[in-house]
């Protein structure tokens, strides 16, 4: 494994994130094909970054033949676009080492739990805005080094209304979260284009922290876009369960939901069906 903790600088902030690779060896005397890489983006209500959602997602991807890395982006006191401006900075950078890297640059995937889903679902949504690309330094004819091949959302935040997580936008927005407008350009189900790559999406039936609504809105949303999109709604699981397994179990003892830890094979399945 080449395992690697690079700096990301995004243009325009001068605030720092960390890429750490988890990246499978290329040996010589073993073929292999350039393969899907994802970027994980850890939860945390934009307020601290989880490692229950993190190293050992990696390590989950890797075993099924997966490139990972976990992107450690900027939380509050840092504010919009600043965590969006680095993801976009890590996403290029993978198409630049792709060869490199050993990673098939047309096989991309972002993960994200909790606010980190929020993260992934607005790079889908806001990769090809001009402001975006402006800040990056990145036209047109360059817009293929931010493209990703498919979007998994574990339990995201999307909704910044009724079904809002309320910390997670006080936290991403600032002030700036009391005016209806701009919250509302940040309520990613209402942000769905058809630019937008296939997305992956999972809650727990149960989860108060972030209500399933925040799932179904926006699988709705991708459905009238012509966005492909998968769903799996369980009866059971709080917020926040990573792997669902002891792997990610809290040091309470929370995080154990046997009902909801199908969630890793069912969206590597999703993601071979994407690349076929």
């Amino acid at each position: 494994m080449i395992h690697e903790e690079i700096t990301i600088t995004a243009e325009g902030t001068e605030a720092k994130a960390k890429l750490t690779t988890y990246l499978l060896s290329q040996y010589e005397d073993v073929r292999k094909e350039p393969s899907p890489l994802v970027i994980i983006c850890p939860g945390g209500g934009y307020e601290f970054l989880s490692n229950r959602e993190a190293e050992q997602f990696a390590l989950q991807w890797n075993a099924r033949g997966v490139h990972a890395a976990v992107l450690w982006y900027s939380v509050a006191p840092e504010r919009f676009p600043t965590a969006l401006l680095q993801l976009a900075t890590a996403v290029a950078l993978v198409h630049e080492k792709s060869e490199e890297w050993g990673v098939n640059p047309e096989q991309i995937f972002l993960e994200g739990s909790s606010a980190g889903g929020h993260l992934v679902a607005s790079y889908g949504a806001f990769w090809r805005k001009p402001y975006l690309q402006e800040a990056l330094g990145i036209g047109t004819e360059s817009e293929n080094n931010l493209r990703t091949a498919g979007l998994i959302l574990n339990y995201p935040v999307v909704n910044s209304g009724k079904y809002a997580h309320e910390g997670s936008f006080r936290n991403l927005m600032g002030e700036a979260a009391d005016d209806e407008q701009s919250r509302a350009e940040l309520s990613i189900e209402k942000q769905v284009n058809a630019d937008m790559p296939p997305v992956f999406l999972w809650h727990g039936g149960e989860d108060v922290s972030v209500p399933p609504e925040n799932s179904l809105l926006l699988a709705m949303a991708c459905r009238e876009a012509g966005v492909p999109v998968e769903l799996h709604l369980y009866m059971k699981g709080g917020h926040g369960l990573g792997l669902a397994n002891e792997l990610t179990q809290a040091p309470d003892g929370y995080g154990i939901e046997p009902a909801c830890e199908s969630w890793m094979e069912l969206a590597y399945i999703w993601m071979m069906e994407v690349i076929a």
